[in-house]
C-alpha cells in the first residue's frame, strides 16, 4: 500500500493527464448521448457527459513505442485520446437508480474539466428522467468527474435519494487529515466530495462490497483507483452487466496493458492488480460490462487476446 504522500505527488503529476489546452478549442457538437439496454427485466440507460483528451504517454509504466503501435492499430492519430465520461440510469421495475453523476459543474456555472464535459444533466433530460424518479444515486468513487450531477448548486439534487458509496471511499474522501499540506487540485478533489457528502446528509448509505443496492444490483469493490472504488453487477434471469468505474481510463492502452496504470489511482499497484483479475474473471465468465471511460456507450465484452485484452462492443440493443 502505498503512503498517502506519494499519491498526493503521484496525484500532482498527473495533472498533465488532462490535456488542458484542449478544452478551449470550438467544435462543432454531436447529438446528445443516450443508449439503452436489456439486461433481462432490467433497463440500462447509458448518458454521456462529454469526454476528456488523455495522453496515453502519462501512463505509469507505459512505452512510447507500444503506445504508437496500440495508437496505429486503433486508427488514432496525434498524443491525445478523447475519452468518454458516462453515467448510468438502471430501471429494476421497481427502483431507478443513477449510477454517477459526470463532472463537477463550478460556482461559475462552468464543468470543471472544461466545456467538453459537463453534459449529463441535457442526457438525463433526453432520455425522459426526471429527479423525483431517482430513489438511489450510487457512486463508485467520489472523483469530481462522477459526482458532478448529485447537485443542484450546492444542494442535493435528487430530493428522494439516499447517496450510496463504499464506506472506504467515504471515510478516505472525508478525512481532513488525509489531506493536510497537499496540493491545490487534490485539495479540490477532496472538498468536492465532501460537498456531495454534506448536501446528501443523512441520506448517505454506506456499503461494502456484496451490498445489493436494491434487487438484482449488487455492489463488486474493486479497490485501487480509490480505497473504496466499487463497480455494480445487475442481474437479471440469466443475464447480467457489470458497470465497473474507473477500472480503465484510456482503453487502447490498458485493454492490451493491464498493468499501465494512472497517477489519480490512490494506489497504483493495487489498482493493476484488480484490473488484471477483473479482466481475467470479466473475460472467462464472458460476463458484459461498461465503464465511466470506455468510448460511449461503453457496453461491451473483453476478450483474451495475444497481448492482454481486447475489447469487444455490444451489438445495438433492438429490443429492450
Amino acid at each position: 500500500m502505498r503512503s498517502r504522500r506519494d499519491f498526493l505527488a503521484s496525484a500532482a503529476g498527473a495533472a498533465t493527464f488532462y490535456a488542458l489546452p484542449a478544452f478551449g478549442q470550438s467544435a462543432a457538437t454531436q447529438v446528445v448521448g443516450v443508449s439503452r439496454r436489456g439486461v433481462g427485466a432490467i433497463k440500462v440507460t447509458a448518458l454521456l457527459d462529454g469526454f476528456i483528451p488523455l495522453e496515453p504517454s502519462t501512463l505509469t509504466g507505459s512505452d512510447p513505442a507500444q503506445i504508437a503501435a496500440l495508437m496505429q492499430s486503433a486508427f488514432l492519430s496525434g498524443t491525445a485520446v478523447d475519452t468518454s465520461v458516462n453515467t448510468y440510469v438502471v430501471e429494476t421495475g421497481d427502483r431507478t437508480v443513477l449510477v454517477d453523476g459526470g463532472v463537477v459543474i463550478g460556482p461559475d456555472g462552468a464543468p470543471a474539466f472544461g466545456p467538453t464535459t459537463g453534459k449529463t444533466g441535457a442526457a438525463f433530460e433526453a432520455a425522459g428522467f426526471n429527479a423525483d424518479q431517482i430513489d438511489t444515486v450510487f457512486c463508485t468513487h467520489l472523483h469530481p468527474d462522477h459526482i458532478g450531477f448529485f447537485l443542484d448548486g450546492a444542494e442535493a439534487r435528487f430530493k428522494n435519494a439516499d447517496l450510496v458509496v463504499h464506506e472506504a471511499d467515504h471515510a478516505f474522501w472525508t478525512a481532513a487529515e488525509n489531506f493536510t499540506g497537499a496540493d491545490e487540485q487534490t485539495q479540490s478533489f477532496a472538498a468536492a466530495a465532501q460537498a456531495v457528502v454534506a448536501a446528501y446528509g443523512d441520506r448517505v448509505s454506506l456499503v461494502k462490497g456484496g451490498a445489493a443496492v436494491a434487487p438484482g444490483l449488487e455492489v463488486m469493490h474493486l479497490p485501487g483507483h480509490t480505497p473504496g472504488h466499487s463497480g455494480l453487477v445487475a442481474s437479471s434471469g440469466d443475464q447480467s452487466l457489470l458497470i465497473w468505474g474507473d477500472i480503465v481510463h484510456v482503453g487502447v492502452a490498458q485493454f492490451a496493458q493491464p498493468g499501465w496504470t494512472i497517477g489519480f489511482d490512490v494506489d497504483q499497484p493495487a489498482a493493476a492488480a484488480t484490473r488484471k483479475k477483473l479482466f481475467d474473471q470479466v473475460a472467462t465468465d464472458r460476463l458484459e460490462i461498461a465503464g465511466a471511460h470506455i468510448d460511449f456507450p461503453s457496453f461491451g465484452h473483453l476478450v483474451k487476446a495475444a497481448e492482454g485484452y481486447r475489447f469487444a462492443p455490444s451489438r445495438w440493443d433492438h429490443q429492450l
